[in-house]
């Protein structure tokens, strides 16, 4: 009787329990997101390609190296520094998986780094024409970027606490895309 009556207690206090937490999910909401322009960056891509091949069942490796290039916006202006590289995989489907890590200098000399994170996907005979260097209309294809920055500039530091989201194209042997903050 004593092991009922813990049972039912037991019971009790749990559904209790999951009552409160019902009431306090449908009460609260999570805030909206809200996006600022960053910066309108173009990423230079004028070496050759490194086509590793495939290297896991998760598709080819290729390294796409970055050559230099520039950011213009409201927040950050300046350089991108010839010393970083797409450690892209593409899967079987076409999907290349964007793993960028670069150097970029801004005009006052302070420098951050930049990671993105991304997919580029789209029908096979519009990725043949944009893997061709060919101007493709970027809306017939899905180039979407994730970043984080890290900086030691106490000036840029709150740059080390954001994130950031990216609406890309590829023109030619140049990747170009608007960057947002996430607020």
């Amino acid at each position: 009787m004593k092991k009922l009556f813990l049972l039912l207690a037991a019971l009790i206090l749990s559904l209790q329990a999951h009552a409160a937490s019902d009431a306090d999910n449908t009460t609260l909401t999570p805030p909206q997101p809200k996006l600022a322009f960053l910066a309108r960056f173009s990423v230079d891509l004028v070496a050759p390609i490194w086509e590793l091949g495939k290297t896991s069942d998760l598709g080819r490796r290729r390294i796409i190296p970055i050559t230099g290039g520039s950011f213009k916006g409201p927040l950050i202006n300046g350089e991108i520094l010839n010393n970083g590289a797409d450690w892209q995989t593409v899967t079987a489907d076409g999907l290349a998986l964007i793993d960028t890590r670069y150097l970029l200098k801004l005009d006052d000399g302070e420098l951050v780094y930049l990671q993105t994170r991304g997919v580029r996907y789209g029908p096979p005979e519009v990725m043949a024409e944009v893997a061709k260097g060919k101007p493709v209309d970027p809306s017939r294809y899905t180039f979407r970027l994730f970043m984080n920055f890290e900086t030691a500039s106490k000036k840029y530091d709150w740059l080390n606490r954001a994130m950031g989201v990216g609406y890309a194209m590829r023109l030619g042997n140049a990747v170009v895309y608007d960057a947002y903050l996430l607020n």
